[in-house]
């Protein structure tokens, strides 16, 4: 008896699709015939008096009750039977967790090997098993016409096949916090054998530090290469400078094995200027281990972005016999951070969309749940100050006000719901007030 042929997400899915699009264009394509034709045949000047005295016509009832009835389960059929192709999963299923978490995936395949792209052999089913971490995300790949809802405390999953090589885009479609948008990553389908030497490579020495940036979901928040996320970059974190909030003061800091132990244990302690407190604790949630592996690995990270390579590495990798220069240290030092530059204009901008400002607050005059951005610098403003209303004029000084005590001047007519935005310095508010300024 041959076995049932295998039918993927895809053909499931558009089946279905292409059935019911069908359906209902030719429903509307007969319904608009016959109303466009009813109205010019009978149209009052044309037939002033109604020619048939019929009040009722069985087998027209009949026809326009059971003839779309049978459309409909004709229609329910397609769409459950492409239902049940989601949800039954091939024996021969590769297993995958994909543990979602903010805003990051991780996939953990049965050997433990790990990685942050969803790695799958072309031609063989692959059963993702679906967790979230922390809120409520959603796994979403168009390509294999797969969505389903990672929701914390319940396990899900999904199953797909990628019958043809090539990279496929992977998303969180659940808003789940301001780094929401950037909870991408693909999905990488490539031959069977290519596939099965990835899963049993052993991973560099070099790259175990970034495995396990990768394992606890820190490259969902922080860069490797100085771009600005949700949180500071890793680029040459090593030994540098940083100005923190520590119990509402503000303070300057060295980024040693201490600071960074802390801020992965207890990172609502100091809080990087400029930066949300959006970092989860990871007290007891991470082994030992990893956390003294994620610190050297960090420490070694030169302002490229790049593992730096002490002495004994080099030796290592060197052939037996050849002398290493006398000036070299016994470990190289990371070199000091370059600055960013950006206008003001840029970064006030991108301090708005960091900081989640745009959710509430629109740019083009439209009410939200904060007044519109749109001509706001140098106009007068109503506000609700100790019960009273006062007009104040919407300067430098009121910005400042209007982000670190925003419940101490109320916008009339709005809600008093912002939170206040302590972490952010001067500066940054500076720049946020010559963005501000181009919003006439």
């Amino acid at each position: 008896m041959n076995p049932q042929p295998l039918i993927t997400t895809t053909e499931a899915v558009d089946k279905a699709f292409y059935v019911i699009f069908g359906i209902s264009g030719i429903a509307f394509l007969g319904i608009t015939v016959a109303t466009v034709y009813l109205c010019w045949r009978y149209n009052r000047k044309r037939q002033p008096l109604p020619i048939s005295q019929k009040d009722h016509n069985i087998w027209l009832e009949v026809t326009w009750t059971v003839i779309p009835s049978l459309l409909v389960m004709v229609m329910f059929w397609y769409g459950w039977e492409g239902y049940l192709s989601l949800r039954r999963i091939p024996d021969n299923a590769v297993p995958v967790t994909a543990s979602a978490r903010m805003w990051s995936w991780l996939f953990t395949y049965e050997n433990g090997k790990t990685s942050d792209k969803l790695y799958v052999p072309v031609g063989q089913p692959v059963k993702v098993l679906i967790v979230a971490e922390d809120v409520l995300h959603s796994f979403y790949v168009p390509a294999f016409r797969v969505k389903r809802d990672c929701v914390p405390g319940m396990k899900n999953y999904a199953w797909f096949v990628a019958d043809q090589p090539g990279s496929y885009d992977l998303f969180c479609a659940e808003y789940c916090g301001v780094g929401h948008s950037k909870m991408i990553t693909t999905v990488e389908a490539i031959p069977a054998p290519e596939f099965a030497a990835w899963l049993n490579a052993k991973p560099l020495v070099t790259d175990i530090g970034k495995e396990l940036l990768q394992k606890h979901g820190c490259l969902g928040c922080h860069s490797l290469d100085g771009s600005r996320m949700v949180g500071p970059s890793f680029q040459g974190i090593g030994g540098r400078q940083v100005v923190v909030t520590s119990n509402g003061e503000q303070r300057t800091l060295t980024t040693d094995n201490d600071y960074l132990r802390k801020a992965i244990v207890e990172p609502g302690a100091d809080i990087v200027e400029g930066y949300p407190p959006a970092m989860p604790a990871y007290a007891g949630r991470i082994p030992e281990e990893d956390l003294t592996g994620i610190i050297d690995y960090l420490m070694g990270l030169n302002a490229e972005g790049t593992k730096v390579e002490t002495k004994q590495e080099h030796e290592a990798a060197e052939p037996a016999g050849k002398a290493e220069p006398a000036e070299k240290t016994e470990e190289t030092k990371p070199a000091e951070p370059k600055a960013a530059v950006s206008d003001p204009v840029s970064r006030g901008e991108e301090l708005a969309g960091k900081n989640a400002c745009l959710g509430c607050h629109s740019t083009d005059g439209s009410r939200r749940v904060g007044p519109s951005l749109k001509g706001l610098m140098g106009s007068e403003r109503t506000v609700v100050k100790d019960g009273k209303t006062l007009k104040v004029q919407a300067d430098a000084s009121y910005l400042i006000r209007a982000i670190r005590e925003p419940a101490a001047e109320v916008a009339e007519g709005y809600p008093a719901a912002m939170p206040p935005y302590p972490g952010l310095s001067d500066d940054d508010i500076k720049a946020l007030q010559a963005w501000l300024e181009t919003l006439k």
